[in-house]
């Protein structure tokens, strides 16, 4: 099931007034809308966060990339996301490195206890570590997923008894998680499987979001090797 927002986010490519890369719509109610009555046991979450230095490339939303609207934490906290939880229930959250504290606080928020993570390496082809990253004291060559439980017997199914805590791949289009992510957590999470702020949608997931479409293609420049016919290609960040 696909669940667009109707508008998270003004055109980037239209003049905005004030911070035009702030969302417009309040996305609480989009997404209590959205999803009506439905439960889930397992959220998988990328927040489109926003950095407190918006100065650098390491900001989305800085004037010269406008890739995506931005949320403060503090909303990012406040979405409803304990109404739509199974009593037992699994949480996998996108946090930037820099941002760490701020992930957890979120995590704390919708009602999830921190349990561990997984790290995201990002690969070139050869397969050493992509150095295209950016931060502002190391270079930044991966993301970490936090891992977070609700409710009695959280335990994971039982491959994740064995899976290890590493997902090695080459990088995507700005900001967008690799693809392996999903068998790791159908493999060690229960459905039912609810996706925020998703871009293009999975089978037997419900995805909820503003680019959450079926055929989803990134608006702006992405690598070569993620290229497909009508998709823009850069050579780097």
């Amino acid at each position: 099931m696909t669940l667009r927002m109707d508008s998270t986010r003004p055109d980037l490519d239209s003049p905005q007034p004030a911070d035009r890369n702030q969302i417009v719509i309040d996305p609480r109610s989009d997404f209590q809308q959205a999803l009506a009555s439905q439960k889930f046991s397992t959220i998988l979450a990328d927040p489109p966060w926003r950095f407190i230095n918006r100065t650098g490339k390491i900001a989305p939303e800085h004037r010269r990339l406008s890739r995506y609207g931005t949320m403060k934490v503090d909303d990012i906290c406040k979405m409803p996301v304990v109404d739509y939880l199974s009593p037992t229930a699994h949480l996998y959250l996108w946090v930037p490195n820099a941002l760490l504290p701020e992930g957890l606080q979120v995590m704390q928020s919708w009602g999830f206890t921190y349990k561990g993570n997984i790290v995201w390496h990002k690969l070139r082809k050869d397969g050493g570590s992509d150095g295209r990253g950016v931060g502002f004291y190391f270079r930044n060559v991966t993301e970490i997923l936090l891992f977070g439980v609700r409710g009695k017997n959280a335990r994971t199914k039982k491959l994740g008894r064995t899976q290890v805590n590493y997902i090695g791949t080459r990088k995507r289009e700005h900001s967008r998680k690799p693809d392996e992510q999903y068998a790791l957590i159908e493999g060690c999470s229960p459905g039912p499987y609810l996706e925020m702020f998703a871009r293009g949608t999975r089978a037997g997931w419900t995805s909820w979001g503003d680019q959450a479409a079926e055929g989803y293609q990134p608006s702006w420049k992405t690598y070569s090797h993620n290229s497909s016919t009508g998709r823009q290609m850069a050579a780097s960040d």
